[in-house]
C-alpha cells in the first residue's frame, strides 16, 4: 500500500524534488548503516538497533542513547537525552499539522527531513505529497539500511578503525552546506552552531540542540 501511496503523490512531485529525497535517502542509509554497525560492535544484540529504529526513527536521539549505553551511562539517563533531543520535533509537528492532520503514521515520520521538505510545497497538495513521500522514503531506507548495519556490525568489530562515529555528524555538514550560501540561512545557521558549541561544555547531551534554535533570532530582517 505505502508503494502504490508513493506512485501516486509522485505525479505531483518535481523531478528536481525526487532526486532531493532520493539524495536523502542514501545519505540517511549511510548513517543508518553505521548506526547499526556501532551499536553491535559496542555489546548490543543486532535486535536492538533494529527494534529501535522501527519505534524511534529518529537518528540524533538513537546515536544518543547507545553512546549514552556504551559509555557506562543508565538507561533512564539515556532515555532521557533522546527526549531532550526529540524535543524539537514540536515545533515542527506544527509546522506540518495540515498535512499529518492527527495520524499516528504521520506524527512518526516527522523528522528534520520530512519537514524540510513538507515546507517546500507550494501548496496543500504539494505539501502532503512532498511529506508522505520523503516520509515513507526514508522510513524505508533507514530501516534497511540498519539491518545492513547491525548485520555488517558483528563481522567488523571495531567501528571506530573506520570513523563511522564521524558518518553521522558529516552527513549532517553535507546537508546543509547547500543551504548556507544564502546569506538569510547562513547567519542563523552559523550562530546556532556556536551557541551549540560553547553550550556543549556546559549542559549535558541535548541541551546544546535546543539552545542552538536562539540562533535563528539572528535570521535577517527582509527589506
Amino acid at each position: 500500500m505505502s508503494v502504490v501511496f508513493i506512485l501516486m503523490a509522485m505525479r505531483s512531485i518535481s523531478r528536481t524534488a525526487l532526486r532531493d529525497i532520493a539524495l536523502v535517502c542514501v545519505a540517511d542509509a549511510i548513517v543508518g548503516a553505521s548506526f547499526g554497525a556501532i551499536a553491535v560492535s559496542g555489546g548490543f544484540d543486532p535486535w536492538v538497533p533494529v527494534v529501535m529504529s522501527l519505534i524511534v526513527f529518529a537518528g540524533g536521539a538513537q546515536f544518543a542513547a547507545i553512546g549514552i549505553v556504551m559509555a557506562g551511562g543508565g538507561i533512564i539517563a539515556a532515555v532521557a537525552t533522546g527526549l531532550v533531543l526529540n524535543a524539537r520535533l514540536l515545533p515542527f509537528g506544527f509546522a506540518v499539522a495540515d498535512v499529518v492532520k492527527g495520524r499516528l503514521a504521520g506524527v512518526h515520520l516527522i523528522t528534520d527531513e520530512t519537514v524540510a521538505f513538507a515546507l517546500k510545497g507550494r501548496d496543500a497538495r504539494e505539501r502532503h505529497d512532498y511529506f508522505w513521500t520523503s516520509g515513507l522514503a526514508l522510513f524505508a531506507a533507514w530501516n534497511a539500511s540498519v539491518v545492513v548495519g547491525a548485520l555488517a556490525g558483528s563481522v567488523i568489530g571495531d567501528t571506530d578503525a573506520l570513523g563511522l562515529d564521524a558518518a553521522f555528524p558529516a552527513v549532517l555538514v553535507a546537508l546543509i552546506m547547500p543551504a548556507l550560501a544564502d546569506r538569510g540561512a547562513r547567519i542563523p545557521v552559523l550562530t546556532g552552531g556556536a551557541i551549540a558549541l560553547a553550550a556543549s561544555t556546559l549542559f549535558p547531551a541535548g541541551v546544546p540542540v535546543l539552545l542552538s534554535l536562539l540562533g535563528l533570532l539572528a535570521r535577517p530582517k527582509e527589506t
